[in-house]
């Protein structure tokens, strides 16, 4: 092998040069030429694609048993539907983890209507955690626009059995863009370049001084209800939370979120003096023995077995509508994966778990609670023994549309290896990896303690038009990316389960000071 080698100062340049070959080639082509097992993904492929349940469980998951509002006691039927579903597949270790909540909320009844002049039917929804009329009320509307204390004085006094319009009328403007559209070549380069992120923005805390202030003015001036213009254009009206999960809050008055054009009608009525009639029927009822949990399940590993591949994506929803875009559409494909994975016959090293979170609506509830208990406290950065065990945390909540990649949250290490799994999902539109780091799911829980949480990124389709109002059903999914989805999960978590090593993480990131940590979230 030497003999070609030249003699001299020249000799010994060369064999540095083949030493530190020897040394560096290894350890590129270790991250270059990520594995990619080729039969394993033509048999998650076929499965998920040829013989797909996932439109199946998608009408089960909100036709039958949504929506799914947080600590609803209508879920229990859900609960027991998944743990049959997913055993019969041949999951094993299906449970449910209670989590700190507080009271649940259901709506049983609601009506309204305008009965002066032209009567006419509105379209509306109570917002979850108020309480009702008691029965059919009906009294005078009133404009009462109150936007500091200044204007409890204004109107002390005024407003008693009244429906108060509490906001300006919205301005509509008639959409001339696609009301649903496909990420282009454009806004995928776009995505590859470093942005701001997409971290959930909190209110200011005087902003939610003051409203506890006029919510406890209406109760005591005795208001009917109070209604405002819910986000939403032809009928579609966004629905939330006008009072609190937890009982030791202050209480909050009967709350309606009417279709922005009905309400647009009645102010404008109102504006010339014409007196304006509503009748009303809102029966709400709040339940304190309430349960909120966590659901799981799992696929057994064989040699590393007690490592663990998380999936998952959080199964509670408002209530307005059935909770299809947000967020079955992120669950059912983490549902489908599992079923694919087992029905295909792949072997798995590490255990594979499938998570619904609880709770997530309300602050990230479920996904923060499970990271503490086995992971690692975000305040203190003490680590459970899972923190070294679990390899991602994989999750889906952006609707029904189409992965197109990863982001990255930051973690560049994990780029190579992502690419080589994409790559047979090419030719499925799966092309791009963000560094950015995007907010407002579950996956933040895990990257706060530096364990890799990743969410994929979807074409938008009409999320923004749908998520937290009354057409979020299951009309509103496109099969083919449920299907697409699916498989993908599928694939990703049996490559993480089955290369060598747990994926390269961030560096473990410090304690967060007490009061800051659910900033990270």
């Amino acid at each position: 092998m030497a003999r070609w080698l030249p003699s001299g100062p020249a000799r010994r340049a060369a064999l540095a040069l083949l030493v530190a070959a020897i040394v560096t080639v290894p350890l590129v082509a270790q991250i270059v030429q990520e594995p990619v097992d080729y039969d394993a993904v033509y048999r998650i492929k076929e499965e998920g694609l040829q013989r797909s349940k996932a439109m199946e469980l998608m009408s089960y998951a909100t036709d039958v048993y949504g929506p799914r509002l947080t600590a609803s006691p209508y879920r229990a039927a859900f609960t027991e539907w998944f743990k049959k579903t997913v055993g019969e597949w041949g999951l094993v270790n299906v449970r449910t983890e209670p989590i700190p909540f507080g009271r649940g909320w259901t709506n049983e009844r609601f009506s309204a209507h305008v009965v002066s002049g032209q009567p006419y039917p509105l379209i509306g929804y109570p917002k979850a955690w108020t309480p009702g009329t008691e029965g059919p009320v009906r009294g005078e509307a009133v404009i009462a626009i109150i936007e500091d204390e200044s204007g409890f004085a204004k109107f002390k006094g005024q407003l008693k059995g009244k429906f108060v319009l509490s906001m300006p009328a919205r301005e509509f403007t008639t959409p001339f863009e696609p009301l649903a559209r496909r990420h282009n070549a454009a806004d995928l380069e776009a995505l590859e370049q470093l942005g701001d992120g997409g971290q959930r923005r909190r209110p200011p805390m005087g902003d939610r001084a003051f409203r506890q202030k006029l919510m406890a003015f209406y109760l005591s001036e005795g208001v009917a209800a109070v209604l405002d213009s819910g986000r939403g254009e032809t009928g579609t009206t966004m629905v939330g939370s006008g009072g609190s999960h937890d009982p030791k809050q202050p209480p909050a008055p009967c709350q309606v979120s009417l279709a922005g054009e009905h309400y647009n009608r009645i102010f404008r009525t109102l504006e010339k003096k014409v007196p304006v009639t509503i009748e009303m029927d809102v029966r709400n009822r709040f339940h304190e023995k309430a349960e909120a949990y966590n659901i799981l399940a799992e696929i057994p590993g064989t040699d590393k077995a007690d490592e663990v591949v998380l999936i998952g994506g959080h199964w509670d929803s408002w209530h307005a509508g059935t909770g299809a875009a947000d967020n079955a559409a992120g669950f059912v494909p983490m549902m489908e994966a599992m079923r694919i994975l087992k029905a295909s016959g792949v072997t798995l090293r590490r255990t594979v778990r499938l998570a619904l979170w609880d709770g997530e609506e309300q602050g990230l509830i479920g996904s923060r609670e499970y990271v503490k208990k086995y992971l690692a406290d975000r305040q203190t950065m003490q680590l459970e023994p899972g923190h070294s065990k679990l390899s991602a945390y994989f999750n889906i909540d952006n609707g029904t549309g189409a992965i197109r990649g990863v982001y990255l949250q930051g973690n560049e290490a994990v780029a190579p290896i992502f690419r080589a799994w994409m790559e047979p999902f090419r030719s499925l539109g799966m092309t791009t990896l963000s560094i950015r780091n995007t907010g407002g799911t579950d996956h933040l829980s895990f990257d706060a303690v530096g364990v890799p949480g990743f969410q994929f990124i979807q074409d938008p389709v009409q999320y923004g038009r749908t998520y937290h109002t009354n057409m979020d059903t299951y009309e509103r999914i496109e099969a083919s990316d449920l299907m697409r989805n699916s498989v993908i999960v599928a694939a990703f978590a049996y490559h993480a389960a089955n290369r060598e090593q747990l994926l390269p993480r961030k560096p473990l990131p410090k304690p967060a000071p007490a009061g800051q940590g659910r900033g990270m979230f």
